[in-house]
């Protein structure tokens, strides 16, 4: 068991979506924190609001995650600034819209880069100093498209099922070592973010008529705050769950994936589409 409270922990992502309600819930949790982000704007609200809440020690952080040079540098800031830092959370995501055929391989390089490479970056440099702690967490956001894969999320399905197998091979070393550090993966269903709406569209795709129906649909579906997600994160941590997931929907999606491995997508696409007629129903 990883004791959250008056742990010190390192956030990208912070400035939107799941990572700033992180980094709310463990300074309201008794934590220091390192918030990053490339939004240095909006890191810098985040801390005042933090500042004032709670007499925490809270740090900010500009940083591209897709940048090997700004994560190693990263690092050793952060460490200079909290030297007790025992919890790292590789939070930081973007989406992509379009089916493989419709997007650029630059911007699929661009998403991998952010989703994938950001977690590896971040785990490699700040790896050493964990291990040196009496206990320490690592926390990669997968999501439940690091579990099943629909169309449309080619990009995403192949950055977050990644960031799986890497946390989770990487998860079964740090076993075998006896290191004191601990690693969760973190697999969310429909959470009321930004991603959905800040997402990049592919070159190919035409028009925006498909995007906006996306987002609409999404966020009819959507059961679960960020707030309520990072609540269930810090809940994770703190019983050192290997796999935490969000939400009813990404468990109901974990139980057909294992139930029906090679045609799961049938019963989940029938499902949606069941759900959607209704919420169109109901919003008539």
């Amino acid at each position: 068991m990883t004791q959250v409270s008056g742990a010190a922990c390192l956030v990208t992502g912070a400035a939107s979506g799941i990572g700033k309600a992180l980094a709310r819930e463990l300074v309201a949790g008794g934590c220091d924190v390192a918030i990053a982000d490339r939004d240095l704007a909006g890191l810098n609200a985040l801390a005042g609001e933090l500042k004032a809440l709670a007499g925490r020690k809270v740090s900010v952080h500009a940083v591209d995650v897709a940048d090997r040079g700004q994560m190693e540098a990263l690092a050793g800031e952060v460490v200079s600034t909290h030297p007790a830092l025992n919890v790292l959370i590789n939070n930081a995501g973007v989406a992509l819209f379009g089916q493989f055929r419709e997007i650029e391989l630059a911007d699929m390089e661009w998403l991998i880069n952010i989703n994938f490479w950001g977690v590896v970056y971040g785990t490699r440099y700040l790896l050493p100093h964990l291990t040196r702690q009496r206990e320490a967490h690592i926390v990669n956001l997968s999501s439940i498209f690091g579990i099943i894969a629909p169309p449309g999320q080619t990009a995403y399905c192949a950055a977050k099922f990644a960031v799986r197998g890497f946390s989770e091979a990487l998860r079964h070393e740090l076993d075998m070592l006896r290191s004191p550090v601990r690693l969760s993966v973190v697999h969310p269903g429909g959470v009321a973010t930004s991603i959905a709406r800040n997402s990049r569209v592919g070159a190919l795709v035409r028009g925006d008529g498909g995007r906006a129906e996306m987002i609409e649909g999404f966020e009819s579906l959507v059961e679960m705050t960020p707030q309520a997600a990072a609540r269930r994160i810090m809940r994770g941590i703190e019983r050192n769950e290997p796999r935490i997931l969000i939400g009813s929907d990404a468990r109901r999606a974990d139980l057909v994936q294992r139930l029906l491995p090679a045609s799961y997508w049938k019963v989940i696409a029938r499902s949606l589409e069941r759900a959607l007629r209704r919420n169109k129903r109901d919003g008539a």
